[in-house]
């Protein structure tokens, strides 16, 4: 049994968590509207990725016999600028995120509580990928800077991204994985 505290905090977490998910389905809609599709390919495969966190912790929380609490999911922005300003927002938002978890984490240490930090290292060591990830994407946008040619290839590149996480928790997170192969 985690403690409330904990169990508070991990409730916020999954709030972010389906934010991101949010956020990233905006930043999807907002890139096809804009005719980027193979960026809106990878924000959607993004957005499949959070909800996967998001039920991760959502499932830990049951597991350790605490209650659930669903927050009101803030409203994510709905335009921006460009590609550069979506992904230089998306890496700002993953390093709130990592020290979110980084926080958790600490939190799970101050209260000797094994489990959860056996837990969150998964979200540790996944927010350095998603760190790595915005921060080549960015380098890219940079590099090609206003030349549409290379942003139509860096658009062709972003559309192969596949999603590799499940997308039917219904019978819970492990089973989905199992099934997925993820």
């Amino acid at each position: 049994m985690i403690s409330d505290k904990m169990t508070q905090a991990l409730n916020e977490q999954v709030n972010r968590e389906m934010y991101s998910a949010y956020l990233y389905m905006a930043m999807s809609a907002h890139c096809n509207q804009e005719g980027l599709k193979g960026f809106a390919n990878w924000f959607m495969v993004q957005y499949h990725e959070e909800m996967l966190h998001a039920m991760k912790f959502y499932e830990y929380i049951q597991r350790q016999g605490a209650r659930v609490k669903l927050a009101a999911i803030k409203e994510p922005p709905a335009a921006f600028e460009s590609p550069l300003d979506m992904f230089t927002k998306t890496l700002a938002h993953e390093q709130y995120i990592t020290q979110s978890i980084n926080d958790l984490m600490e939190l799970a240490i101050a209260e000797k509580d094994h489990a959860s930090q056996i837990f969150l290292e998964w979200y540790v060591t996944e927010q350095v990928e998603e760190e790595e990830n915005d921060n080549d994407i960015i380098a890219q946008l940079k590099f090609i800077k206003d030349n549409p040619q290379g942003l139509m290839m860096l658009d062709r590149e972003l559309a192969g991204r596949a999603a590799n996480v499940p997308t039917d928790f219904s019978k819970g997170i492990e089973s989905a994985m199992a099934a997925s192969g993820a």
